[in-house]
């Protein structure tokens, strides 16, 4: 591995030569995924507990390794930002790796046996995490994860970008204290799988929930069935699938 000044040198570069906001947080993952020696590299974002978004990803099944840890509402990237530490888990095959049972058998299914994940931080608020993924088990060397906590550094900026953008300002920090902290990273979180909000609201009229049932039946159906909640959206979203009522006969989806 490069020193880590070159590293900081081509992390800085990675997200100069892009536009701002997601195809920066894209080309950080890229090189992410070219420095520290693993298969792939995503920014999960995370707000009230939950991962919203996928905001940048090196290849698909980063993202759909990501997708698991919001289908499943468990996996390391949760953890690093409930806790602000980095989160290691470098062989998710061993008998003692207990922590995320639904996840670790989903990435696991997908051929992933390693993944590391560097909380991200604005303004005090935690937003979400850098989750490193590997298809081998094995530590990440001290000077790897070192790295990647600059990447994490960065990536926070690429999120206040499309922050900024979202707001047509440039001031955050007013749109934080004007607005309040919750109600601005909350349509942050928005920016992405936007299909899961779309077939929640789909379910609530359909289903006569409340969007919190709405989201747990989505989530059990996409559990049950071996899918990721994204997948299971666009098929309600596309009309392709109907969850059953409470006082269906048939209790199988339609």
């Amino acid at each position: 591995m490069p020193s880590l000044e070159v590293v900081r040198a081509e992390l800085n570069a990675a997200v100069a030569s892009a536009e701002p906001g997601l195809p920066a947080a894209n080309e950080l993952c890229l090189a992410c995924e070219a420095l520290f020696d693993v298969d792939g590299a995503a920014v999960s974002m995370v707000f009230d507990g939950s991962t919203r978004g996928t905001f940048g990803s090196s290849n698909e099944i980063s993202r759909r390794v990501d997708e698991y840890q919001f289908t499943f509402g468990e996996g390391p990237c949760l953890d690093a930002a409930a806790t602000g530490r980095a989160v290691l888990a470098p062989d998710l095959d061993s008998v003692r790796e207990v922590r995320w049972p639904g996840f670790v058998g989903a990435a696991l299914g997908d051929g992933i046996r390693s993944v590391f994940a560097v909380p991200i931080n604005i303004t005090s608020v935690s937003v979400g995490a850098l989750d490193l993924f590997r298809t081998r088990p094995g530590p990440l060397a001290d000077e790897q994860l070192a790295g990647a906590l600059m990447a994490a550094e960065l990536a926070s900026l690429t999120l206040l970008d499309s922050l900024a953008s979202d707001a047509g300002v440039g001031d955050v920090d007013s749109r934080l204290m004007a607005e309040g902290e919750d109600a601005a990273w909350g349509r942050l979180a928005e920016i992405d799988r936007i299909e899961v909000y779309q077939a929640t609201g789909m379910l609530i009229a359909q289903l006569d929930v409340d969007a919190a049932e709405a989201l747990v039946r989505l989530r059990g159906h996409a559990i049950a069935t071996g899918q990721t909640a994204s997948e299971v959206a666009w098929a309600i979203v596309e009309r392709r699938l109907v969850l059953p009522r409470d006082d269906d006969d048939d209790g199988t989806p339609r």
